[in-house]
């Protein structure tokens, strides 16, 4: 089997200025996918035309299409369910027609990926056959600067990875929670995988994160922190760290944390998981 062999999904609702840019940077990739599901969520402009202009030239694109928009689809439990369908629609796809593969990857509408991003990624998959899960760089262009977004070098972006299969069916796939991507990577790594993000590997992001972005990002991140478990110490520290890139995301967050404990919202039901993260603090010791 050809162990460069990968099949790739993205959820995209309302991307079509995007898009374009992002179909043209994954089709001049050195290693292109065996497959790349598309899931048009909703979208209300002319994303599903754009998809559907890109199937009939390229024959490896699938397109599913979820009927009825979603107001305000929100970065959590909507968008898991959203992930489950895409990578399950490519899994019985590659069943269906005999299609082998040995990654599973997942990049966001809005994402430039460099000509070889793929290919330097497996690359690192076949240096280390412990690596379960990475990513590469992520950039955006503010008031004419490049602007690397900061993140510790054992988080892949939930936005862009690359899953090794076997580390992949060993986590039971994607899970429906509020944040799909830090559940899977707990998951790799509570099973013996290493988890990594080579900044050397660069995605431009073409959507340029705003005031509001920031704030609402943060938000989400302090409710999922909650929901995980993540431990007070924990939060804090990560708080510190945001404030750093964006005091307005990092004042966010902790807030988000705050306001679902007042709350008592809901957390994850996942024993295994709840435990990982309450503990993760220690590791900054």
């Amino acid at each position: 089997m050809n162990m460069s062999r990968y099949i790739l999904v993205t959820a995209a609702k309302n991307e079509e200025k995007n898009l374009p840019k992002l179909i043209r940077s994954v089709v001049e990739q050195t290693i292109k996918p065996v497959v790349w599901v598309i899931v048009d969520d909703g979208s209300t402009d002319n994303t599903y035309k754009v998809l559907e202009e890109a199937k009939k030239k390229i024959d490896w694109i699938q397109v599913v299409r979820l009927e009825g928009a979603v107001e305000n689809r929100d970065i959590g439990f909507h968008l898991s369910n959203v992930m489950m369908k895409a990578f399950d629609f490519a899994i019985g796809y590659c069943k269906k027609n005999k299609v082998d593969y040995e990654y599973l990857g997942n990049v966001d509408g809005d994402m430039i990926v460099e000509q070889d991003f793929f290919e330097k990624l497996l690359k690192e998959f076949e240096k280390n056959p412990k690596l379960g899960v990475a990513g590469g760089g992520v950039q955006y262009i503010k008031n004419g600067k490049i602007i690397n977004m900061s993140m510790d070098a054992e988080e892949p972006s939930g936005g862009l990875m690359l899953i090794r299969r076997k580390c992949y069916e060993a986590c039971d796939g994607i899970q429906l929670t509020c944040c799909w991507d830090s559940v899977l990577k707990a998951k790799a790594r509570l099973r013996g995988w290493e988890t990594r993000r080579f900044e050397y590997i660069k995605a431009l992001e073409t959507r340029i994160p705003g005031s509001e972005s920031y704030w609402r990002r943060g938000l989400h991140g302090g409710e999922s922190a909650y929901y995980l478990n993540l431990h007070p110490i924990n939060v804090f520290i990560r708080s510190m760290k945001l404030c750093k890139n964006s005091y307005r995301r990092g004042i966010a967050y902790m807030l988000g944390y705050v306001l679902s404990f007042l709350q008592r919202r809901e957390k994850i039901c996942d024993d295994e998981i709840r435990d990982y993260f309450w503990n993760k603090w220690q590791r900054h010791l």
